[in-house]
Order: structure tokens, then sequence, then C-alpha cells
């Protein structure tokens, strides 16, 4: 009888906690952060202020909001800043050590986008590797508005590449490859019943290894999207590959100029046209790091982002010979110096540098870490830590066509937070401190639900 009464009781207790946290995070609660460090994602300075939060919309910011009829939550000591974006991910096909069309299930998805908003990232955009399934029974459309939890999710669609046979299964397998230019409206016309965000083109012959995309395809590409309105990122390697995309109308290059350092020209031909970058420095920096143990391999924040059995293949030592012995070697570590400079130049002129870094199309490219990852090599590259910071909310959010409603701290914006421990402009380390991350206004779970 005593363990009976006990367990009711337990049952009594969980649920008016359970009570008390719903009506705690209600829409019609107003919350007032009190007395927090808000970085706003502008690039303004940062400053000590109260953040009133209603319906899931920023109410106001200022230094002693009054705070009656309020839930006050004390954050003294603590940064808020704008929850990240990450303008250029894959998602659904990575499980475990694979990345596989298999792995594409609703169940894989949800997973992948709560991992990014344990990470602090509530926007991704999936860049050209979806499949119909997302598409289908209005999920797309659910995740897209932020009805379920995790990050929204905006997406690409189907992209756009060569002729030539992929191995069936292949994250790749299903994208339009036209043979000729007459073919591209067409395909245009399939891709934009998805309703896509933006249309995805891969320009590249990856070290000579396959065949790049003619330009009379890719000009037809951006024309169509045009037509409709949407624009076009580029998959890019080679300066010339991008001065010519730029010169036909692309409307931002979603990879880093790697083969050599950019020129003043494109610098000013970017501008002019207001071609937007996405370095995905990660994406480099992974291709050649586990040739031996990187200084952050067996930091928590790192191993808990990991798929299973990721760790123990990258620790492995035939894994680490594997990647030292690769042909591509040393033109990997090329790329890598090079996109380094290149996002300071570009950054420094004036284009507007956006996060992104291919995370989620290989087990190598981590979920949720990288995005932060990316953030030290803006800064390693000679960005300061508030402009990195700016990159990852601000900047991403305009490339998305987003920023009405999110990447800043400001009255009628939706309070998409991240809360740190520490100040992120000391080190820019100090994102992985994450305090809580709040979306729409509530409190988000500090654990994936596997």
């Amino acid at each position: 009888m005593d363990k009976l009464l006990l367990f009711l009781l337990l049952l009594f207790f969980l649920a008016c906690s359970s009570s008390r946290q719903e009506a705690d995070t209600a829409d019609d609660t107003k919350i007032i952060l009190k007395d927090a460090l808000v970085i706003d994602g502008t690039g303004a300075a940062p400053r000590q202020a109260d953040i009133a939060i209603f319906n899931g919309l920023i109410a106001a910011i200022d230094s002693q909001l009054d705070t009656s009829d309020a839930k006050v939550i004390n954050l003294a000591g603590k940064t808020v800043l704008p929850a990240f974006i990450s303008a250029h991910v894959h998602i659904g096909t990575l499980k475990g050590t694979s990345a596989s069309a298999e792995n594409f299930t609703r169940g894989n998805i949800l997973r992948q986008l709560r991992k990014y908003q344990q990470y602090g990232i509530l926007q991704v955009l999936s860049m050209g590797t979806d499949r119909p399934l997302l598409f289908e029974n209005q999920l797309y459309d659910s995740l897209k508005n932020g009805q379920l939890d995790g990050a929204r999710l905006f997406s690409a669609g189907i992209g756009f590449n060569v002729p030539g046979a992929v191995p069936t299964g292949s994250p790749m397998d299903l994208l339009y490859r036209p043979t000729n230019a007459s073919e591209v409206p067409a395909l245009m016309d399939q891709l934009m019943q998805y309703k896509p965000q933006a249309v995805k083109i891969w320009v590249d012959d990856f070290g000579g290894t396959a065949k790049k995309m003619d330009r009379s395809i890719y000009q037809a590409i951006i024309q169509e999207a045009h037509k409709h309105s949407i624009p076009v990122v580029a998959h890019v390697y080679n300066l010339e590959d991008a001065r010519q995309l730029v010169a036909d109308g692309v409307d931002v290059l979603g990879h880093s100029i790697r083969d050599q350092l950019v020129d003043d020209d494109l610098l000013t031909q970017m501008k002019t046209n207001r071609v937007a970058y996405i370095p995905t420095l990660t994406l480099d920096e992974f291709a050649i790091a586990y040739a031996s143990d990187p200084e952050w391999m067996n930091d928590p924040f790192f191993k808990q982002a990991l798929e299973p059995g990721v760790y123990e293949m990258l620790s492995a030592p035939d894994y680490q010979s594997q990647v030292k012995k690769d042909p591509q070697y040393e033109r990997k570590v090329l790329a890598l110096k090079n996109a380094l400079a290149n996002v300071l130049r570009m950054a420094k002129a004036g284009i507007l540098v956006g996060l992104g870094t291919d995370s989620g199309a290989s087990p190598t490219r981590v979920q949720g870490y990288a995005e932060h990852r990316e953030l030290e090599l803006l800064v390693r590259a000679g960005l300061t830590p508030l402009e990195a910071i700016s990159i990852a909310t601000q900047n991403a959010a305009k490339i998305l066509h987003i920023d009405k409603q999110y990447g800043t701290i400001e009255k009628g914006k939706v309070a998409d937070l991240l809360i740190l421990e520490a100040n992120p402009l000391t080190d820019i380390r100090n994102t992985h401190q994450i305090d809580g991350v709040m979306k729409a206004g509530q409190w988000m779970p500090r654990e994936v639900v596997e």
C-alpha cells in the first residue's frame, strides 16, 4: 500500500510539474529574460539588457523592463544571441557510418533536426539532396513552419548535376541530370512542385575525376529559376568557374573558392551583382583533420554530436593512414588554406558571407558541431568573433530570405535564442557552453530523443 501511495504521489507530482512547465512556456505568457549580455546579431556592440517575449515574439529589448505580470528568468552573467542558421546542410541520408538513400526516413529527418536544435541551430537549408518523402503528407510544411520539434527545415528540393550513372541508393541518385539546355524548363517545373527555397547546381570536376556541367545548361537553370523568383546556389571549387557563374547570374556560391586566391575583379563583380558566399570551411578541414588526432577529437561537445560508430571509425589508425595517403591530400591542404584566405577577402570586400557547413553529407561532417567549428575557423581566418556571429545569424537569414522574421534580436522578430554560460566575444569557443535554446519563446529539450 505504501508503495502504491508513493507511486500515485509521484504521478501527481509529474503531472503538476508538466502542467506548470506548459503554463510557463505558453504563448500567452509574458517572459522577461533579465539582465543578460545581448549580442543581437546585427554586428552592434553587445549590451546589458532585458528581453521581453510575448506570443513567441520579441516584444522589447531594454534595461530595467517592467516585470509585472511576467515570468522573470534571471540571466545575469549569461549571454543571449540569436539562434544560429546554417544555410548549407544535408538532411536525412546520414545514419551511423553510412550516407545512403535508405536512411532517408521521417524518423531520421526529425532526429537530425532535433540534434541541430540541441546545438542551438534553429534554421537549416538542405541543399539539393532531399527526396519526395519529405514533401508528402505536409511534412515539409510542418517542419518549415516550426510545428514539429527540432530546427526549422528549408529545402532546395532536388538539385541539378551532370548526366552519368549513379549507383542506386546513393544520396545523389535522384538529382536532375539534363543532357542539354532544352530539357531544363520541364525539369524546373517538376522541381517547383516542392516549393524550394533555392535551386542547387553542381559545377565542379572534383579534381579532374568528373565531368563538369556545361555552361549552356547552368545558364538555362539560372534563367528558369529566376522566372520563378527562386535563387540559385552553386557548388563551386575553382575561381574561373565562380567568375563565369557570377557573370551568368548565380545568386550564391555555396562553397569556398579553393584552387587559388580570389582577385579584385571577382570581388567587384560579386558585390555589384549581390552574390552571397557560403564558405563551408569545416568541409575542407574535416577532409584532412583526421589524418591525425585533431585537438577537438575527445571534446565531449564533438563526441556527443557524432553518429554511432563514427568516433571509432575516425580514431582507427588505418583510417588516419588512409586520409594521409589520399592522392588528393596535398590538394585538400591547399584548399583549406585558400578557403581561409578567401573568406576574409570576401568579408572585407563587403560580400554577404553566411554560415553553412555541408554537415550531414557524410559521417565526417558532423551535424551541430560543424556549425560551431565553422565559427572558430572564421575567427582563425581573421574575422572577429562578433563578425562570425553575424555571419551565423543575420547574414545566413538574409541568404535564406527569412531575415524579416529571424536572425537578429529585434522587436517583432521570432524569439529564437541561444543562451550561453560565457561570452563568445572573449573566446568564440564559448558557444559550446550552451545554457539553453529557446524556439519561438519556448525552451527546447537539451537532449536528443532517439
